[in-house]
C-alpha cells in the first residue's frame, strides 16, 4: 500500500440537461443522471446510487483485507445496502445506511470469528467513516459444505 495521503481525481461534465459524464484517469467512464425520486429518468447511476454502491464496494474490499490478514477462509460475500435520504433540519442528506451482509464460509471456520471480522469490516470501512450517517449492520454467516 502507498503511503498516505492518497489523492483521487474525478472530472464530471454535463450540459443543461441529460447525463453527466464521470471520468477518472485510467478508468472507464461512467454516466449518471438524477434518480427518479428527483424527476430523473431512473435508468442511470445517480450520485445517490453511486454513494450507496461505494459503501457496498468498500465493505467487501475491507472484509477481504481483514479476512486475509486474519487467515480466515471464506467462499463468497454479498452486501445489500439501503441508504435513507431524508431532510432533517430542511437539509437533504443521507441519515442512515442499513447493511445486510451474507457471508458463505466453509464449515471449518468459527462462526463467531466470522461475525467479529464482519463487524470489524463495518467499523473499518473508510467510506462510512467519512460520512455523517448512522450505519446498521445485519449479518448472516452461512456455513456451507
Amino acid at each position: 500500500m502507498e503511503e498516505f495521503p492518497h489523492h483521487y481525481s474525478v472530472t464530471a461534465t454535463g450540459n443543461r440537461e441529460g447525463i453527466v459524464n464521470l471520468r477518472s484517469p485510467g478508468l472507464p467512464h461512467i454516466e449518471s443522471a438524477p434518480p427518479a425520486e428527483f424527476d430523473g429518468p431512473g435508468d442511470q447511476w445517480s450520485p445517490e446510487t453511486l454513494l450507496v454502491a461505494a459503501i457496498a464496494d468498500c465493505f467487501i474490499l475491507t472484509f477481504r483485507a481483514i479476512a486475509r490478514a486474519s487467515k480466515m477462509d471464506w467462499i463468497s460475500i454479498s452486501c445489500n445496502i439501503e441508504g435513507v435520504l431524508d431532510r432533517p433540519n430542511k437539509v437533504s442528506r443521507f441519515t442512515e445506511f442499513r447493511l445486510r451482509v451474507t457471508l458463505d464460509a466453509p464449515q471449518s471456520i468459527d462462526q463467531q470469528t466470522a461475525q467479529r471480522l464482519l463487524e470489524k469490516s463495518e467499523r473499518s470501512c473508510l467510506i462510512t467513516n467519512s460520512l455523517n450517517a448512522d450505519v446498521h449492520l445485519e449479518t448472516d454467516v452461512r456455513l456451507v459444505s
